[in-house]
């Protein structure tokens, strides 16, 4: 146990930054009601970008900005696609996940991985022990300025167009809203904030892989779902909501270094991770039948 509790850090530090990558997906699932695959394409671009470009010379911060911009084009893409072309929302997402390994192989000149070390460059963050408390801190920093830029854009008159995008469609078009461009709006942030996490991700990693972002989706839905379940009573404003999604990516991943301390074969973290996301999906509706249930047996 002392063994699991010193190696806590690096767990909390890899669900920080992940969280990043939550706070996207949130806005995807939670406010606009999409089911966006996108992101699986989209950290594997903002790894692959910030790495080639980091590598080659560029400012680590600018090439971090870069990546950000990489990533919006992703969820532009998709939001054409599905506003645009008619195609469903989730099919979308798809097809540009799919252009988007062929495109990340491209910027990574067709090599399937790139690597990065903190040893000759100066990093935003690191996986390196000796430093992995800053890493916490710059992660937090970035957690924080992200939910209060989240917050104030949402609290425009373009963020409450978007939410009421999600909420009711045909409402916010009778109130004069376009809801094609908020849907895209949206989805561009959420794909910025996911090729930012996977700027910060690669470099945590010391590698931007091909693979690095297959069942993100899974991972980001996991993550927001732990973190409503757990302290949706308690959260009811907004910059807590998705400060939660961040709170659940640090537990997912606490939970994920416990059950590998106590043995699980690593080649079963995608079924577990599965599994995780079906229990807290699942939550919510079985807490329904059993109060209608006992609403019933009541009433009776």
């Amino acid at each position: 146990m002392l063994e699991f509790l010193q190696s806590l850090p690096s767990p909390i530090a890899q669900g920080m930054i992940w969280g990043i990558m939550a706070i996207g997906v949130y806005i995807t699932y939670k406010i606009l009601d999409l089911a966006d695959l996108t992101v699986d394409g989209t950290l594997g671009t903002g790894g692959a970008v910030l790495v080639v470009l980091t590598t080659n010379g560029t400012n680590i911060y600018l090439a971090l900005l870069i990546a950000f911009i990489a990533g919006c084009l992703a969820g532009l893409a998709t939001g054409i696609l599905h506003t645009k072309f008619g195609i469903p929302a989730i099919l979308a997402g798809i097809l540009t996940q799919l252009a988007l390994y062929s495109i990340n192989l491209r910027i990574m000149s067709g090599r399937a991985n790139v690597t990065i070390s903190w040893r000759n460059f100066d990093l935003i963050v690191s996986s390196n022990m000796l430093q992995i408390w800053r890493t916490i801190l710059v992660a937090g920093i970035f957690v924080v300025v992200i939910i209060a830029v989240l917050y104030w854009f949402f609290g425009t008159e373009m963020g409450h167009s978007i939410r009421a995008t999600g909420s009711n469609q045909n409402m916010a078009r009778a109130n004069g809203i376009n809801t094609d461009t908020r849907k895209i709006i949206g989805l561009v942030i959420s794909n910025g904030l996911v090729a930012i996490s996977g700027g910060l991700l690669a470099q945590f990693s010391g590698s931007a892989d091909i693979n690095m972002g297959r069942g993100a989706i899974v991972i980001g839905l996991a993550a927001v779902i732990i973190g409503e379940v757990i302290f949706g009573k308690i959260f009811k404003n907004f910059a807590l909501k998705l400060l939660a999604a961040v709170f659940g990516s640090v537990i997912y991943y606490i939970v994920i270094a416990l059950v590998l301390k106590l043995g699980l074969d690593a080649n079963d973290l995608k079924l577990f991770s599965a599994i995780v996301v079906a229990l807290f999906l699942g939550a919510p509706h079985w807490k329904s039948k059993i109060a209608n249930k006992r609403l019933k047996t009541k009433e009776v």
